[in-house]
């Protein structure tokens, strides 16, 4: 049972990501925030329209859609696409080769980026792994959160670009280094900048100790918003103050977590 459904507001998040294998993404309207982006972890695991649709009814909605996949591909099978509901919107990714076959992934990204965005042209377009081809495309960019993303959105904004900016990131609302790093130590361990720097064999969860340790509080300090209420509230103020629009927060620990 959530205790403080407002818990994700009052940290300055306006969206919450929320992925069908771990919750029903019906929760999400208990969040206390005006949006959702459901991910995408293969198309069996895609809620059903009827689902997606009553969702929509309390708060903005956005699926996840990679062009490349078969259902979502706007040069071949778009199926699945065009069952979604009217009312939902779309976030346009490449899509990772884990939930791609070897034919998908094989299938160029950038016309089908421009296709997709051509029919919906409020969608927000996934940048990682295809910054540039994602910008050239257009649309409401989405980054996921890094060491640069404040440095990047500056550069954006100061380039001329005005279109809209999003930001998505893993999120932790407590400040117990155990609780944050057994929720993202492996996330951020992932991360080049941090992977490099970690002792070969550490442990990434609340076990780490010694360098380790410090190498994976500050990684998940900078690919992660983690800390009290107020502590992620700051952050999330700097990245609007370097030029982001929304900020995303997905639930590492889950959501009853973001009770508060």
């Amino acid at each position: 049972m959530l205790t403080d459904t407002a818990a994700l507001a009052r940290a300055g998040l306006d969206g919450v990501a929320v992925k069908p294998t771990e919750v029903e993404v019906r929760r999400a309207a208990d969040l206390g925030v005006d949006a959702v982006t459901v991910d995408y972890e293969g198309n069996e695991y895609v809620p059903s329209a009827a689902t997606l649709a009553d969702l929509a009814e309390s708060m903005e909605v956005r699926v996840t859609t990679p062009v490349r996949a078969d259902g979502f591909d706007p040069l071949g099978d778009d199926s699945r696409d065009r069952d979604l509901p009217d009312s939902v919107g779309r976030v346009l990714i490449a899509g990772n080769p884990a939930y791609l076959s070897e034919a998908e992934t094989r299938r160029p990204i950038a016309p089908r980026l421009r296709e997709a965005l051509s029919r919906a042209p409020d969608a927000w377009v996934g940048t990682e792994g295809i910054e540039r081809v994602a910008l050239a495309v257009g649309g409401t960019q989405f980054e996921l959160l890094s060491a640069s993303t404040e440095r990047d959105l500056r550069a954006l904004r100061a380039g001329g670009f005005e279109g809209e900016l999003a930001v998505y990131a893993p999120t932790v609302l407590t400040a117990d280094e155990d609780t944050v790093l057994d929720a993202v130590g492996a996330y951020a361990a992932r991360r080049r900048p941090v992977r490099e720097s970690l002792p070969d064999g550490a442990a990434t969860d609340a076990s780490a100790t010694g360098r380790a340790r410090e190498v994976l509080l500050e990684g998940v300090r900078e690919y992660a918003l983690v800390g009290d209420i107020e502590t992620v509230r700051e952050r999330v103020a700097r990245l609007r103050d370097a030029g982001a629009d929304h900020v995303v927060g997905y639930p590492a620990r889950g959501v009853d977590a973001f009770g508060g």
